[in-house]
């Protein structure tokens, strides 16, 4: 039986560039454009591969593989990107990739990066250097430890992303299903355990964290 995969990117043209790539190999279970739907498309698909974008709406790709392999420890996970910094790549496979794949070389590469993954191997792409990858995360000016806001804890990475997004309170309720009172607590908290005061800063701090793009 073929391996059956799950796609993750919020550009239309993508997504159907990866499936024609994929299909004469793999199974095509599902698509998904934002990082919170792909998390509920695949506990519902349970697919064997996860292909994922790290710069999607709604729930950024490294939060969404730290979801995933969480609630499914048993799908491999392959990032597409074009993010080559090493601190992304330490930020991927901390979250529980198996494969980091640049997006100008998908068609060289990401069908070998799914099989080593399927076989229990990490890839990484070439792009990024050996000794970057080595070292992930570990190059001047970059905190592995505070990248994609590993600090904060989850609930206040989802909120922090969404408002950085320009989302409402409103908004932000109805997506995570909390009260609006609930979302401009974690706000508030956000605000005071980062040292900030406005909507403003919070988004600057998203942006350098590489919450959002």
């Amino acid at each position: 039986m073929r391996k059956r995969v799950l796609l993750g990117d919020d550009h239309a043209l993508m997504l159907e560039g990866l499936t024609r790539l994929l299909v004469p190999e793999f199974e095509i279970v599902g698509t998904a454009a934002d990082g919170r739907s792909l998390v509920s498309e695949a506990e519902r698909l349970k697919p064997d591969v996860i292909v994922l974008d790290i710069g999607m709406p709604e729930m950024n790709g490294i939060e969404a593989a730290r979801q995933l392999n969480r609630s499914l420890p048993s799908a491999k996970i392959v990032f597409i990107t074009q993010q080559l910094d090493p601190a992304y790549v330490h930020a991927a496979f901390t979250a529980g990739a198996r494969a980091y794949v640049a997006k100008q070389c998908a068609s060289r590469e990401l069908v070998q990066a799914i099989h080593y993954a399927l076989d229990q191997l990490y890839y990484v792409t070439p792009l990024v250097g050996e000794e970057a990858a080595r070292l992930a995360g570990l190059n001047p000016g970059h905190n592995p430890s505070e990248f994609f806001g590993s600090t904060l804890t989850p609930r206040q990475r989802e909120v922090l992303q969404l408002v950085a997004e320009g989302k409402t309170s409103k908004e932000i309720s109805g997506i995570l299903h909390i009260s609006p009172k609930t979302v401009e607590f974690h706000r508030n908290s956000l605000m005071d355990e980062l040292g900030v005061r406005t909507t403003a800063e919070l988004t600057r701090y998203a942006i350098s964290r590489g919450i959002v793009t």
